[in-house]
């Protein structure tokens, strides 16, 4: 006897006619052609192609003042950017921090120390958590 038999049975319906039998159901059964050795496919989505543009993140070292414009136009593009002051004096250093620090202001971006004399200006569209200041030896800089 089968069990939906005895459930008919017992609460009185009489539902057993209309259900179809095993053997029924066994000769409606259709193979999916993309079943492998009987399993469901993977749900497997291609990542190569996720995205048209990707993020890149720009690295500097300027020389010169005037170098802060090709930093400054990395930043309009929505482009995250390390720029490293070593190679530069303290003067010019501090100017083009000033400047950076408008142009961040201006996209609604963030400007982050990393080193002594190392910077990280994002666009709005980045996000940099931590704070790495704390580690840094504030009187050997010229960022005070």
């Amino acid at each position: 006897m089968n069990m939906a038999f005895s459930f008919s049975n017992f609460f009185g319906t009489d539902e057993l006619d209309n259900q179809p039998t095993q053997q029924q159901t066994a000769d409606k059964t259709v193979s999916s052609p993309s079943s492998v050795n009987g399993r469901r496919p993977a749900k497997v989505v291609d990542m190569s192609g996720r995205s048209a543009s990707t993020n890149h993140i720009a690295l500097f070292e300027p020389r010169i003042y005037s170098d802060v414009k090709g930093i400054a136009q990395q930043l309009l593009e929505n482009q995250a950017v390390i720029i490293n002051f070593d190679k530069l004096d303290d003067q010019s250093s501090k100017r083009i921090v000033d400047f950076l620090t408008g142009t961040v202001f201006a996209i609604s971006g963030e400007i982050k120390r990393v080193g002594d004399t190392i910077f990280l200006c994002t666009p709005n569209n980045f996000e940099v958590s931590g704070d790495l200041s704390s580690r840094f030896d504030q009187d050997a800089s010229a960022f005070k």
